[in-house]
């Protein structure tokens, strides 16, 4: 998915920061007309749409709070472009993100001048540029040329200065301007500048492997992960398709996905009609482990059950029970979105309610709770650098909140799933442990952990022991991660209500 077409072509990307051919001579015109003959159509037809759509997706992002993950497909849909290119502009955009932190480094040194202090238009160009130099195997003179002329076309005073400050950084290798950006600088922003995380992720990260009982020596290749390139994930809803019939790869670990190379899904049937939904298989596994545990017959919930991928899963689990699902979200828009998730179900209701006004009982209740999102940096990129510290602080009552509720609402003996996309211990493990410690203080001690690392090595055949976190009254909290399981950075905790 990530692979862009000059990479294809090419024999591969630098290898991140630390890439690149030093024997290679840079400037020799015979290497790069042979280097010319790999570049996409749009390209060499002077066209330069996929460096356009990045630069416009780069500069919504950084001036409209947009998010890359939902506008970068709609515009590669609305253009109908080749496969390869689709795949050159989504390593573009997504390349550029994720190394955003390090570019900007080497943008304020080449230009002399501090990233506050450039326009967002010129800005955008520079980082568009400064990846395709750095990190992908991009002929210098198309990186340099294509990528002004891009800026030129909408603000055609600083594509001299977009210019100049190109060709500065062209001018060293990788490796060269990773150590002069990281020289006299503590341990932890060097790490925060060569992976492109905020030094607060980089501690944060620390702390959660730690927390979740893993070495702290994993940071770097849990750091490397996130800038990894993530192919389309998609899950075939149990009972509506089967993963025989998509394309694609199966996924290792979920029984229920494919990964594909189209940058476009929608252009597969399946996920078209609602047969299948984009979704990564970490969050594929949340719903089938709490599909597969036992539980009295009954109606089944997702409190916070936006955008829908989740619900759809456990909707369709549930039809083959004859159960129906209930799933709400606070947001209409939201609410919205789990209807169009869940279209092809008959059996699944979508409602406006907050998750903290669960009524029930249920059977089996999801509450995948607002989080950070420190768990799926690889395919939301910017949300390293719109988070910060005091957001953690913030998300903790409602994450608190909507567990409790979840916990009342459901039925004697039924199961509840309290899961986030991220790692960080205090979205984590101490929610979890705060909340059953409170219910069990006000005399309510009825909640029994399961061993969730167990449920996830029976779905996908995988050592329970790599899923494994805390262990807690007999049963065990799971932790995915990027960088072991190739998926985002679930946390699970199944918790049981005695009868």
């Amino acid at each position: 998915m990530a692979e862009s077409a000059d990479r294809d072509r090419r024999g591969g990307s630098r290898g991140g920061n630390r890439g690149g051919n030093r024997g290679q001579r840079r400037g020799d015109p015979r290497d790069r007309k042979q280097q010319d003959r790999g570049a996409p159509q749009a390209e060499r037809a002077g066209k330069n749409l996929p460096r356009r759509i990045a630069w416009e997706v780069l500069l919504d992002v950084a001036t409209k709070d947009a998010y890359a993950n939902l506008l970068l497909p709609a515009k590669l849909s609305r253009t109908h472009m080749g496969a390869q290119d689709a795949a050159f502009t989504t390593e573009l955009t997504y390349g550029a993100l994720r190394r955003q932190k390090f570019y900007d480094a080497v943008i304020e040194a080449a230009s002399s001048r501090a990233i506050e202090k450039i326009d967002p238009e010129p800005l955008a160009a520079m980082r568009l540029g400064a990846h395709q130099l750095l990190s992908m195997r991009v002929p210098n003179h198309a990186a340099l040329s294509e990528t002004v002329a891009v800026v030129k076309r909408s603000s055609p005073k600083t594509a001299g200065f977009v210019n100049a400050v190109l060709r500065r950084i062209s001018e060293a290798e990788p490796a060269e301007w990773l150590d002069r950006v990281t020289a006299e600088t503590s341990e932890t922003a060097r790490l925060a500048i060569e992976h492109s995380h905020p030094e607060w992720v980089v501690r944060a990260l620390t702390q959660a492997l730690k927390g979740h009982g893993r070495d702290a020596a994993e940071l770097e290749a849990l750091l490397a992960a996130d800038n990894a390139p993530a192919k389309v994930g998609v899950t075939a809803l149990p009972g509506l398709i089967d993963r025989t019939e998509l394309p694609g790869e199966p996924t290792p670990l979920s029984p229920i996905g494919v990964t594909l190379d189209t940058a476009v899904p929608r252009d597969v049937a399946a996920v078209a009609d609602g047969r299948a939904r984009v979704q990564d298989e970490g969050s594929a596994l949340v719903a089938l482990a709490l599909a597969e545990v036992d539980a009295p017959a009954g109606t089944w919930a997702d409190l916070c059950a936006g955008p829908g991928g989740k619900a759809a899963v456990l909707g369709a689990a549930a039809a083959g029970e004859s159960l129906t699902l209930e799933a709400f979200d606070s947001s209409e828009h939201r609410v919205d979105l789990v209807r169009d998730s869940t279209k092809a179900l008959s059996n699944v209701t979508a409602a406006l309610r907050d998750g903290r006004d669960a009524r029930g009982p249920y059977s089996k209740i999801l509450v995948d709770v607002p989080c950070s999102g420190l768990g799926a940096l690889r395919r939301r990129p910017e949300a390293r650098y719109r988070r910060r510290p005091e957001d953690i602080t913030a998300l903790s009552g409602l994450q608190r909140e909507l567990l409790s509720s979840a916990l009342d609402a459901c039925a004697p003996g039924g199961v509840i799933a309290y899961s986030t996309c991220s790692p960080h211990y205090a979205e984590t493990v101490l929610i979890v442990d705060e909340v059953l410690r409170l219910r069990a203080k006000s005399g309510s001690d009825d909640i029994e952990v399961l061993d969730a690392p167990a449920v996830l090595s029976s779905i996908t055949g995988t050592e329970a022991e790599s899923f494994a976190s805390v262990t807690r009254d007999g049963g065990r909290y799971a932790q995915l991660w990027p960088h072991l399981h190739n998926s985002d950075g679930m946390f699970l905790a199944l918790l049981r209500k005695a009868k």
